[in-house]
């Protein structure tokens, strides 16, 4: 952790289904009286509203939204001033985002912005990312592309936290720190 960086950041990663955000969300209201949901994800089909949704419906009034598909950097220091800690949902869809919308090229530069935000920040992070390297290699160039930046950039996430907890069938496993 840099000597900037005061507060703590946990990287909480797993699988599809795999009780992450359930877990880091019970984290971030044991952790902080007001925590803020900075929410990646955007309407884009019926499925997706559903999952906002059911997201939105878990947390209660306590929590502050902000939403942000594409600047993580300027969300972070936006959204630590409203409240006791950020929960950030999630790298993985943000990823998603900026290579869909600004293209591969982009990918670089946004990740080093939000690693530098995250070392420059005061306040406590938890950051929600899907683990994608464990399955089959995916068919398309593009899945195949992503599944690689989404494991390089787990492993900057990973690099930068103080905390890794890893998820799978609802159970947490401490990769490193504690929580």
């Amino acid at each position: 952790m840099s000597g900037k960086r005061s507060g703590r950041i946990i990287l909480v990663l797993g699988g599809a289904r795999s009780g992450k955000s359930r877990f880091a969300q019970q984290l971030a209201e044991r952790l902080w009286p007001k925590p803020v949901y900075l929410a990646t994800a955007k309407i884009t089909d019926a499925e997706m509203a559903d999952r906002i949704a059911r997201h939105r419906a878990a947390r209660d009034g306590r929590w502050t939204c902000v939403e942000e598909p594409l600047d993580l950097a300027g969300a972070l220091a936006r959204a630590a001033v409203q409240g006791d800690g950020v929960l950030l949902e999630c790298v993985t869809v943000w990823l998603s985002n900026v290579l869909v919308q600004e293209g591969p090229a982009a990918v670089d530069a946004r990740q080093q912005a939000l690693l530098a935000a995250l070392q420059a920040g005061r306040g406590d992070v938890i950051l929600v990312s899907n683990e994608v390297g464990w399955g089959l290699v995916p068919e398309h160039a593009l899945g195949r592309q992503f599944r690689d930046l989404a494991g390089w950039l787990n492993q900057a996430l990973a690099a930068a936290a103080d905390t890794v907890v890893f998820v799978a069938a609802g159970l947490p496993l401490t990769l490193k720190g504690h929580y």
